[in-house]
């Protein structure tokens, strides 16, 4: 992905100061800082490490993505890979700013928020089933 797209998805998807790095892995790595960061030994499509040390400070933290799977969950869901990207790039920078989905008031509140961010940046909402998604695109 370039850079000036990442940022962009990034700074459509912050509510706060922030210094975020993104990082692209692949299998192998993603699922070393998985197991170092999580204790799951996976590689997951997106982590996110937040270094922020209290509420005061900038959000600080890592997004890291395993191309490899993020390309299979595209290719698995039937979606163009930057939306997958964008999407995930989202949800990653909304978790770092706080934002979770533990239960279902908080999982729909942020679904809300990726989805008006993804429209705004042009694509579907991600969170539409598979053939709602191919009509609208």
């Amino acid at each position: 992905m370039p850079r000036a797209t990442v940022a962009g998805w990034i700074k459509a998807s912050l509510f706060a100061d922030a210094e975020l790095t993104v990082r692209f892995v692949d299998t192998e790595e993603g699922r070393t800082l998985n197991r170092s960061y999580r204790q799951k030994d996976y590689a997951t499509q997106c982590a996110d490490v937040c270094v922020a040390e209290s509420e005061d400070d900038p959000v600080t933290g890592d997004l890291i993505l395993c191309c490899p799977v993020v390309e299979r969950e595209a290719r698995e869901q039937n979606k163009p890979l930057a939306a997958h990207y964008a999407h995930l790039i989202v949800h990653g920078t909304l978790h770092a700013q706080g934002y979770d989905h533990e239960d279902s008031e908080e999982a729909e509140e942020m679904e809300s928020i990726e989805t008006g961010i993804m429209q705004t940046l042009g694509f579907t909402d991600p969170y539409l089933p598979v053939a709602a998604r191919l009509s609208r695109d």
